[in-house]
């Protein structure tokens, strides 16, 4: 696991796209094509601005899914595909029979069993190794949407799943941490001084992943790189997170 400091949200989001950039090209280089697994929320926001910019990503290339979407159609303002769709993937070359979205506006479970079948399609009934996946945190310590106290988090052999979310009343539809963890690289972005409780429970607190979830994410033989701006990273120790 690498930690690692930046001052601005704005060099959070800078060194996620380059990792984004290295691993396209890695994996495209290795097996011909990157998947990768998006994220929502302001932290995609800010980490899709640079990407729309970069010249040196093979998105002819690159096959697009996401994390987790909440139970709205994708024309919905809180819809993280529809989010993914306007920041990024309407801005950048990625065919679009390469662009694997979660249908937020099914029925819940329908939903997560039609991307779980869409899943075992690409992966050809293999357990799914992404390239990268991208995750933000919560300050209640939630990731993608594996939210505390839910039974997502608990769930160990379905691929995706569709929790009810009390916090917030509504139903999420999430990838789950033991598919999360089979991905070659892991990137948590977080910003904010709200987060750094939770950030520093899930990374030097008790192990209780029932109320800190994130603490589920620990890939299995691939890399976790957490990447904080100075805010987020304040209740770690002196030292604790590498500094750019």
């Amino acid at each position: 696991m690498i930690i690692r400091s930046f001052e601005t949200p704005q060099e959070v989001a800078r060194a996620t796209a380059d990792l984004f950039v290295e691993k396209a090209q890695k994996a495209v280089e290795a097996r011909g094509r990157f998947s990768v697994c998006l994220s929502g929320g302001n932290t995609a926001k800010a980490i899709h601005d640079h990407l729309v910019n970069r010249t040196d990503i093979p998105w002819e290339h690159t096959y697009v899914f996401w994390g987790d979407e909440r139970t709205v159609p994708r024309d919905h303002p809180d819809s993280n595909v529809g989010a993914g769709f306007s920041t990024l993937l309407d801005k950048v070359p990625v065919p679009a029979d390469h662009i694997f979205a979660i249908d937020g506006g099914l029925e819940p479970q329908e939903a997560a069993r039609t991307y779980e079948l869409a899943l075992a399609e690409y992966f050809e009934g293999r357990p799914p190794v992404f390239d990268l996946v991208l995750l933000g945190i919560g300050e209640d310590g939630h990731t993608a949407s594996l939210f505390p106290g839910t039974h997502a988090i608990r769930e160990e052999e379905r691929w995706v799943v569709a929790p009810y979310i009390p916090s917030k009343d509504m139903y999420r539809i999430t990838l789950t941490a033991p598919l999360i963890n089979q991905a070659r690289l892991v990137v948590i972005a977080g910003y904010g001084e709200n987060k750094a409780k939770a950030i520093y429970e899930v990374l030097l607190g008790k192990h209780q992943p029932d109320q800190y979830p994130a603490q589920l994410i620990r890939p299995d033989g691939g890399k976790l790189y957490w990447l904080l701006d100075s805010a987020a990273a304040s209740a770690l120790p002196a030292g604790f997170a590498q500094t750019a």
